[in-house]
C-alpha cells in the first residue's frame, strides 16, 4: 500500500503539537514502511498548499529517514532503485526552490546522499548544479552554492588520499571554471545596484556562501583555475575586504550582518592560503597585511565585529608564522603600537562580556574555555600575541611586562575599582608565559624561560583565591590560571594549592563554582612522570562525601530537566572523582546511587545536552566498576527500577548507555543467576527489529553476550538459542558488525552445551565460510581463526576439531583444507592478544594430541604444519595481560563525539577474559599435554614426532615435551 499524501501531512502538523508529537511520531514511523514514503515527504515540501510549518516538519523528516534508510553499513541501497533515482533527479530542484530554512534540511540530506553516493553513482550532480547558475539570479544561485557547499564542505576534515583527490579533481574540472563567472557576475551586480538594498543582501548571501565555497575547492589543494587567475581572484577579495555601503549597516550592535560574513569568509580564505599556499599567494599578501591592520585598529568594540576581529587577528597570527612578515613587528615601537591599538583592546574586558558573565554563565564558560571552538577576540588576541613571541620572545616579554606592571600598580591604587586593570594584567601574563597551545590532559606544558608562572602566582593570583571579598571574575581568573598550569605545579605545591580550589567549589556564583569543578576535574586527572596521581588518592578519599554532596547539590539546584543537565562540567567532575576514589566509594555508596538514581529520572524526561548525560551514565559506570564486586545485588536491585522504566518510556538517547550498564552489572557477577527482571529483557533483546537502530547494537550485543553465561540453561529450554542465531546472522552479514557477530556467537560456543548447537553449526559455518570466499576483512579473517581455535580447543566439551572438519564436510567436502592451511595455520600467527594466542597454543597442541582426522585423513603433512605453527607460538610464550586497572585513567574522555550511534562507555569497558584459567604457564602445559597423550595413545604422539618432522622440528618439540 503506497504512502497516503494528505494523511502524512496530517501526522506532521499533530507532530508540532507537544500534546500529541509522541503518538505522531509513532504513527509517522509506521507510514515510513509504505512505498513512497520519501517521495512523499518531499511531495509536501514542495507544495505550497501546506503551512510552511508542515512543509518544514517534512524536510526535517525526510533528512532523517534519509539518514537511517538510505545505504546500509556496506553501502548498499534500502529503498528501491527507481526511489532512489526519483531523490535524486527531484532533490536539487526542489532545494533551490524552497524558502532558506527549508533549504537547510534539504541540503543536510543532500549530505548524506553524497556521503555514500558521490561521485561515482551520482557522477551527473556537479553538471547539473553548474548548469543551473544565473548572471544575476541570486536566489538560484545561493541554492545552488548551498547544495554544493553541503557536499564539498565535506573535504575539509579529511585526510589526502588518491580516491578523495579523484573526487576533488572531478569536481574542480566541471565546477571551477563556472564559479569563478559566477564571482564576477555577482561583482558586476553589486557595483551596477550600489543603491538597492534588497538586491544588495541576496548579492552578499551569494558572496558569502562563495566564500565558504573558495574555502571548500581550495581545503586540499589549491585548484589550477584559481592559482591562474589568483591576481583577479585578490583583487576581488581585497575590494570586499574594504568595501562599505551605509544601506548594508545593522542597526543592532550585536547583530552582525551581510558585511561582516563576507569579510570574515574572506579572512578564513586568507588563513587557508597563507597556511596552505604561500609560496603563490605570497605576493598579494601585503596588502592584505595593511588593510587587516588598519582595520583592526579602527573597529569598534560591539559585539556584531566579534567574529570578525578575531578572523582578522587570526590571520595576522598565520602571517606572523613566518619570518619575512614578522619582521616589521621586531621592533619596540611598533609592538607597543600592536599591544596598544590591537591586543588590549581586544583582550580587555567589555561591558558584554561582563552581562554576559552575569546574564549567560554557561556560555560564558563554553566561549572563555581554553580549547574551545569559539571565535572570541580575547583568545585570537592571545593567540597573536602568543604567535609574535614565538618570534621575539625576549622583545615582546620586555614590551608586555611593562604593560602588566602598568596595570597591576593601577589595580593597587583602587582595587575595588580598578579590578578590570588586574584582569588584563593575568591575561597578559598568561598570553607571554604560555609556548604552544594546552593540551585537555595537561593544559600549558612549556613555559616562557623569561618569566616565572609560579612567583606570579604567589605574588598576584593566590590572593583572589584566599580572599572572600574578591571580584568574581578575578576568583575565575585565579582558578584558570592553576588549570592552565596545572602540569607546572609539584607534588608539594598542588597539596596548598588543591584545599583553595575546592574551597571555591562553594562559591554561590555559578561561572566560579563551575571553574573551579573544570579545574578540580583536569588536576584529579593529572599523573606524574611515574603515572601516579599528582594529589594522592588518599588525600581526597576523606573528603569525598562532602565533596560530591556538593557537587550534586549544585547540579540538581533547578529543578526542570534542561536545567539539571545544563551543566556538563559538573556532573563530569563527580565523574573524575569516582574514577579517582575507586573502591573509596563504598563507605559513601548510597549517597551516590541516589543522587545519581535521581538525576536518571529528572533528565529521561528530556535529553537535551548529550555531553551531560555522557558524564553521568560514566559515573554511573564508574560506580559500578569499583562498588559491584562486593556489591553486585545490591546494585542491580538499585538500577532495575529506574534504568527499566527508561527503557519501558522508549528513551531512545539513554538505551545504548542502559544496556551497557546493565551488561556491566551483570559481568560483574557472571556466576550469579537470572533475575526476573532481565528475564523479562531477555525477550525484547532477541527481537531483530531492537537491531534495526546502529547506535544500540554494540550495547545490545554486549549485554547479551553478559547474559548468556547467568541464562544458558534457561535459554536451550525455552529454545531461544534460535533467535541468539538469527541476530548473529544479520550481524555476521555487515562489515560494520563483523567483531559484534564473533563476540555473539563465541558467546554461544562457550556456554551452551554442543548438543544443542548441532542443529545450528553447519549453517553457521556456512555463513562465515560466505563472507570468506565473498567479501572478507582483515577484521573478519582474524576473528574468525580466533572463532576456530575456541572450538577446535574446546575437545572436552563435545567440540574440537574432529567436530570443525565434520561440520565443514557438510558444508562442502574437504573445503577444510583450503581454509586450514590458508587462512587458520598463517594468520594464526597474526594473533596479538595474549588470551587469543593462548587460546591457539591450546587449541593446535588439542589437534597434535587427539585429533583422528590429523591422524589418518591429513596425514603427515597435516601434523607437520600444526605443529610447526605450534611451536612458532611458543617461541615467545604469551604472557597473561597486565593488570587493566589504569585503562579509564589512561582514556581521556575530552574528545568524545556524540551523535545518533553508539558512544561507549569508558569506565565500564568489558574486561578481557581468561577462558583458561587454569592454565599458566603455557609452555609447560603444552609439553605436560602432550606427554600425557602419548602415555594414553601407545606412544603415538612420540612416534609422529619421529616420522612427520624435520630434524629441527623434533628438537624443538622435545625440548618441549621434556620441559
Amino acid at each position: 500500500m503506497a504512502a497516503d499524501l494528505s494523511a502524512i501531512a496530517g501526522l506532521l502538523e499533530a507532530s508540532l503539537d507537544p500534546r500529541q508529537n509522541k503518538q505522531a511520531e509513532q504513527a509517522i514511523r509506521q507510514e515510513e514502511t509504505k512505498p513512497g514514503f520519501s517521495l512523499a515527504l518531499l511531495q509536501i515540501v514542495a507544495s505550497t498548499s501546506y503551512p510552511n510549518t508542515t512543509r518544514l516538519a517534512a524536510a526535517l523528516f525526510f533528512k532523517n529517514f534519509l539518514r537511517r534508510n538510505w545505504t546500509d553499513e556496506d553501502g548498499n541501497y534500502k529503498l528501491p532503485q527507481n526511489e532512489v533515482a526519483a531523490i535524486k533527479q527531484e532533490l536539487i530542484g526542489l532545494m533551490i526552490s524552497v524558502p532558506p530554512s527549508m533549504q537547510t534540511q534539504l541540503g543536510d540530506a543532500i549530505s548524506v546522499i553524497a556521503d555514500s553516493d558521490f561521485w561515482e553513482r551520482w557522477d551527473t550532480l556537479v553538471d547539473d548544479l553548474a548548469s543551473r547558475l544565473t548572471p544575476d539570479n541570486a536566489v538560484v544561485n545561493n541554492g545552488v552554492l548551498q547544495v554544493a557547499h553541503s557536499i564539498f564542505g565535506r573535504w575539509r576534515p579529511l585526510f589526502r588520499s588518491d580516491a578523495l583527490f579523484t573526487e576533488i579533481n572531478h569536481v574542480l574540472s566541471k565546477f571551477s571554471t563556472p564559479f569563478l563567472t559566477l564571482l564576477q557576475n555577482t561583482d558586476n551586480v553589486i557595483s551596477q545596484n550600489q543603491g538597492n538594498k534588497d538586491v544588495l543582501q541576496q548579492q552578499f548571501t551569494t558572496l558569502n556562501l562563495s566564500m565558504k565555497l573558495f574555502y571548500d575547492l581550495s581545503c586540499q589543494d589549491l585548484p589550477p583555475v584559481f592559482e591562474e587567475n589568483m591576481v583577479s581572484i585578490s583583487g576581488l577579495l581585497l575590494k570586499y575586504l574594504t568595501y562599505d555601503n551605509p544601506i548594508l549597516h545593522t542597526d543592532d550592535e550585536t547583530e552582525a550582518g551581510p558585511l561582516e560574513y563576507v569579510r570574515a569568509g574572506i579572512f578564513e580564505v586568507l588563513v587557508l592560503y597563507v597556511q596552505k599556499y604561500e609560496d603563490a599567494f605570497g605576493p598579494h599578501l601585503g596588502q592584505f597585511i595593511e588593510s587587516s591592520w588598519t582595520f583592526l585598529t579602527t573597529i569598534g568594540p560591539e559585539t556584531k565585529y566579534d567574529i570578525l576581529v578575531s578572523k582578522a587577528m587570526q590571520f595576522l597570527t598565520s602571517v606572523t608564522k613566518f619570518k619575512q612578515y614578522a619582521e616589521p613587528f621586531n621592533n619596540p615601537q611598533v609592538l607597543s603600537q600592536v599591544v596598544e591599538k590591537v591586543v588590549l583592546p581586544n583582550l580587555s574586558l567589555r561591558e558584554t562580556d561582563i552581562e554576559m558573565f552575569e546574564d549567560e554563565p554557561i556560555e560564558f564558560i563554553r566561549r572563555d574555555l581554553e580549547g574551545s571552538d569559539s571565535d572570541t577576540r580575547r583568545r585570537a588576541a592571545t593567540d597573536f600575541l602568543r604567535q609574535l613571541m614565538e618570534q621575539f620572545e625576549q622583545l615582546v616579554t620586555g614590551v608586555v611586562n611593562q604593560y602588566i606592571d602598568h596595570y597591576l600598580a593601577n589595580y593597587a591604587e583602587d582595587k575595588s575599582s580598578n579590578w578590570k586593570s588586574k584582569d588584563t594584567a593575568v591575561y597578559l601574563f598568561t598570553s607571554i608565559a604560555a609556548k604552544g597551545a594546552p593540551t585537555a590532559a595537561r593544559g600549558i606544558q612549556t613555559t616562557n624561560s623569561n618569566v616565572d608562572v609560579l612567583d606570579f602566582f604567589q605574588k598576584n593570583i593566590a590572593e583572589d583565591l584566599t580572599n572572600t571579598g574578591a571580584e568574581d571574575l578575578l576568583k575565575v581568573d585565579a582558578i584558570k590560571y592553576l588549570y592552565l598550569f596545572r602540569s607546572q605545579l609539584t607534588q608539594q605545591q598542588w597539596q596548598a594549592a588543591f584545599p583553595l580550589l575546592v574551597n571555591q567549589l562553594s562559591s554561590s556564583n555559578y561561572v566560579v563554582h563551575t571553574y573551579a569543578a573544570i579545574a578540580v576535574e583536569r588536576v584529579l586527572y593529572l599523573t606524574d612522570d611515574k603515572r601516579q596521581p599528582v594529589i594522592p588518592r588518599e588525600s581526597i578519599t576523606p573528603l569525598a562525601k562532602d565533596l560530591l554532596q556538593h557537587l550534586f547539590k549544585l547540579i540538581t539546584a533547578g529543578i526542570k530537566p534542561e536545567k539539571v543537565q545544563e551543566n556538563e562540567f559538573l556532573i563530569k567532575c563527580v565523574m573524575r572523582v569516582l574514577i579517582f576514589i575507586r573502591d573509596g566509594v563504598l563507605p559513601i555508596l548510597d549517597m551516590v546511587l541516589t543522587n545519581l538514581i535521581n538525576i536518571t529520572k529528572v533528565i529521561r524526561h528530556n535529553p537535551s545536552n548529550p555531553r551531560f548525560y555522557y558524564f553521568h551514565f560514566e559515573s554511573v559506570g564508574a560506580l559500578i566498576r569499583f562498588a559491584a564486586p562486593t556489591q553486585a545485588a545490591k546494585l542491580e536491585t538499585a538500577l532495575y527500577e529506574p534504568f527499566a522504566e527508561t527503557l519501558a518510556n522508549d528513551v531512545q538517547e539513554f538505551q545504548p548507555y542502559i544496556f551497557q550498564l546493565f551488561a556491566a552489572l551483570l559481568e560483574a557477577n557472571p556466576s550469579g543467576t537470572l533475575s526476573a527482571y532481565y528475564q523479562g529483557l531477555l525477550t525484547p533483546i532477541l527481537s531483530l527489529n531492537m537491531y534495526e537502530s546502529r547506535g544500540n547494537i554494540p550495547a545490545l550485543v554486549r549485554l547479551l553476550t553478559a547474559m548468556i553465561p547467568r541464562a544458558a540453561d534457561q535459554i536451550v529450554a525455552n529454545n531461544q538459542i534460535e533467535p541468539i542465531l538469527v541476530i548473529f546472522q544479520k550481524l555476521v552479514a555487515s562489515k560494520a558488525n563483523e567483531t559484534l557477530a564473533f563476540d555473539l556467537i563465541e558467546s554461544v560456543v562457550s556456554h551452551f552445551p554442543a548438543t544443542a548447537l548441532q542443529a545450528y553449526f553447519t549453517t553457521i559455518l556456512q555463513l562465515m565460510f560466505a563472507r570468506l570466499s565473498n567479501s572478507k576483512t582483515e577484521t573478519f579473517t582474524i576473528r574468525f581463526v580466533r572463532f576456530y581455535h575456541l572450538v577446535s580447543a574446546r575437545d572436552d566439551k563435545g567440540l574440537g576439531a574432529d567436530f570443525f572438519i565434520s561440520v565443514s564436510d557438510q558444508v562442502q567436502n574437504n573445503v577444510f583444507t583450503p581454509i586450514y592451511t590458508q587462512i587458520i595455520l598463517p594468520d594464526t600467527q597474526k594473533l596479538t592478544r595474549p588470551y587469543d594466542r593462548k587460546t591457539a597454543v591450546i587449541s593446535l597442541t588439542h589437534t597434535l594430541a587427539t585429533s583422528e582426522a590429523f591422524v589418518e585423513r591429513y596425514g603427515k603433512r597435516g601434523w607437520s604444519l600444526t605443529c610447526e605453527a605450534l611451536l612458532k607460538l611458543l617461541i615467545n610464550p604469551p604472557l597473561p595481560p597486565s593488570a587493566d586497572d589504569a585503562v579509564i585513567e589512561d582514556r581521556d574522555v575530552e574528545d568524545v563525539s556524540f551523535g545518533v550511534g553508539f558512544t561507549a562507555l569508558n569506565t565500564c569497558k568489558a574486561a578481557p577474559k581468561d577462558p583458561w584459567p587454569e592454565v599458566q604457564d603455557v609452555r609447560k602445559w603444552c609439553g605436560e599435554y602432550l606427554r600425557e597423550a602419548d602415555g594414553k595413545t601407545g606412544g603415538r604422539v612420540g612416534k609422529f614426532v619421529q616420522e612427520r618432522l624435520s630434524e629441527e622440528g623434533k628438537a624443538a618439540l622435545m625440548s618441549v615435551m621434556q620441559a
